[in-house]
């Protein structure tokens, strides 16, 4: 393999040379928590941000030419999905700089590709004012977010797991985790402001571009803390173990393919339950119910903060009765939930609170180790790329559709699909637990 220095410059050395100067300073599990934590939100944050605004400000903004404000959100769903396309090729993109120029450098681009990107949204003018080049340039901007996305993993919730105690995985598996809820309601917070205190005009007009603006400024600080922690004697120790190395991604491909499909398919419950209460709930409020979006977003706001608490919650329990156990459980609750989750939508406002107050209470509990699970199987040298990219395809297979799937059958057939595509969610969450004990069992 060549060496970085015959691509061009490199952080690697100064990431070298900091983590010398620092060699006394060792890093706590805590100050690494911190930092993963940070790191996360701001990635949920951008992608919450414009999750909101696909509801609240594109159907209008950007396909006012639709017949009717259904299809105007379906079409802004559409768009939305993109970023979960990219997403994959972006991981491949930048496993390559990560290798060629180091993991400083990697970072550094793919945060400003990422906070550049959500804060290009905020200059969009309308279909109205550029026609249809409006809808190209939202295209190309959630690209770039779903691309960026794919060179933000860091490696640090490795790093944070590698220090774990044996006994207390579980709970160090959570903490990244805790990083969606969060950056969730920050979004909503910002964007329910804006909505209950400004007419429908100014919001349109210039509101809803503010939360574009701060999700630029939260990317910087978020980069800062990454830094810090990828140039810390822990970080480098693993690193040259090849613990947290980049490999070329055919060749994980050809080692550990099986446990990237199987890897793929384990947190398919929790990813797909996850936009179905956060993005799916507001789309439908909107089109549907007749609450205040402002006072609904106050209740998505008390979800989110249910769901740090169950996030919390599943690392004590995984400790308990282990982290497979507590998968296979929360998919049989989500199975139950996708038969509950339409009676509660369709049974007026208190319901549809309900249903994400009680999902996001559910969410937690599953996606609180639904990350690691993913990297559990892969072995030294292949944890780093091959965690990446199993991540990307579950999002991509149990999100990125999941707003406009669910939007679409519910629409046109009725809630209670909106059930069965949770339940095949689960389904698949309990055959890859099953298929995957079984192969270790073999092996």
């Amino acid at each position: 393999m060549a060496t970085a220095s015959h691509y061009g410059p490199s952080s690697s050395s100064l990431e070298r040379d900091a983590r010398r100067i620092h060699d006394d300073k060792p890093v706590s599990p805590g100050s690494i928590a911190v930092g993963v934590v940070i790191g996360r939100m701001s990635e949920f944050f951008d992608f919450f941000v414009y999750g909101l605004a696909s509801v609240l400000v594109f159907p209008q903004l950007i396909f006012p030419f639709a017949p009717d404000r259904l299809t105007a959100t379906l079409y802004s769903f559409a768009i939305f999905s993109l970023a979960f396309l990219a997403r994959p090729v972006g991981s491949v993109v930048f496993m390559t700089i990560d290798r060629m120029y180091g993991r400083g450098t990697k970072l550094t681009i793919a945060l400003f590709l990422l906070g550049g990107s959500t804060a290009s949204i905020a200059f969009l003018p309308g279909y109205e004012e550029i026609g249809v080049w409006s809808i190209a340039l939202l295209a190309l901007f959630r690209l770039g977010q779903g691309f960026a996305l794919g060179g933000a993993w860091d490696g640090l919730a490795s790093l944070l797991a590698l220090n774990a105690p044996a006994k207390h995985r579980g709970w160090y598996a959570m903490i990244p985790q805790l990083g969606a809820p969060i950056g969730f309601a920050l979004a909503s917070i910002l964007f329910g402001y804006f909505v209950a205190n400004l007419s429908s005009e100014d919001f349109l007009s210039w509101g809803w571009r503010y939360p574009f603006f701060v999700a630029f400024a939260i990317n910087v600080v978020a980069l800062f803390a990454r830094l810090r922690l990828v140039m810390t004697k822990e970080f480098g120790t693993l690193l040259e173990q090849h613990e947290l190395e980049a490999a070329p991604i055919l060749e994980v491909l050809r080692v550990h393919g099986r446990d990237i499909l199987i890897g793929a398919f384990v947190p398919l419950a929790s990813f797909a339950m996850f936009h179905l209460v956060t993005i799916f709930p507001l789309g439908w409020m909107s089109l549907y119910g007749n609450q205040p979006i402002g006072a609904f977003m106050v209740v998505q706001v008390v979800g989110a903060i249910v769901g740090i608490v169950t996030i919390i919650a599943s690392g004590l329990i995984a400790d308990r009765i282990g982290r497979r156990a507590q998968l296979a459980i929360c998919a049989v609750i989500i199975a139950v939930f996708s038969f509950v989750g339409p009676i509660l939508i369709a049974s007026g406002n208190s319901g549809h609170d309900a249903f994400v107050i009680i999902g996001f209470g559910v969410l937690g509990l599953s996606f609180g180790q639904a990350t690691g699970s993913i990297s559990s199987r892969f072995g030294r040298g292949y944890r780093y790329t091959g965690a990446a990219f199993t991540s990307d395809l579950a999002w991509l297979v149990g999100a990125g559709f999941a707003p406009l799937v669910a939007l679409s059958l519910s629409s046109r057939f009725g809630l209670t699909f909106v059930g069965y595509y949770l339940l095949s969610g689960a389904i698949c969450t309990l055959a890859a637990l099953a298929f995957s004990k079984a192969l270790e069992q073999r092996e």
